[in-house]
């Protein structure tokens, strides 16, 4: 098994499952308060292809160092966004920067791990 099939896993399943099949409720909510309420449906089915991108980008091994701070950076802004915005709506509430801090190790350690190998 691959060093990144786990995070491609995240990626994908966040994207195609949470958002643009609509299974967790939240994410749409979560986008309606930091974007638009008016076409919050639409934007997070865009995030949600976003995140099959980046499962694909994390899949194909192309560009990785660009790759992993793409991530990082992404999941810094988004989840210090939700946790200023819309804190009452994250699962985990204001933990949710320790799992998203958590992730971030993930996929930073994963590389460090894969240049060696």
């Amino acid at each position: 098994m691959s060093l990144s099939q786990p995070l491609l896993v995240v990626w994908f399943v966040n994207g195609l499952v949470c958002k643009v099949l609509g299974a967790v409720p939240r994410h749409e909510a979560i986008v309606a308060r930091i974007l638009d309420h008016d076409y919050a449906h639409h934007l997070m089915i865009m995030i949600g292809l976003s995140e099959m991108v980046m499962a694909a980008w994390v899949w194909s091994g192309k560009w990785k160092k660009l790759n992993v701070w793409t991530q990082i950076t992404l999941v810094a802004v988004m989840n210090t966004l939700e946790s200023l915005i819309a804190q009452d709506l994250l699962l985990w509430s204001r933990w949710n920067l320790v799992w998203a801090g958590v992730f971030i190790s993930i996929v930073y350690f994963n590389h460090r791990v894969s240049k060696r190998i």
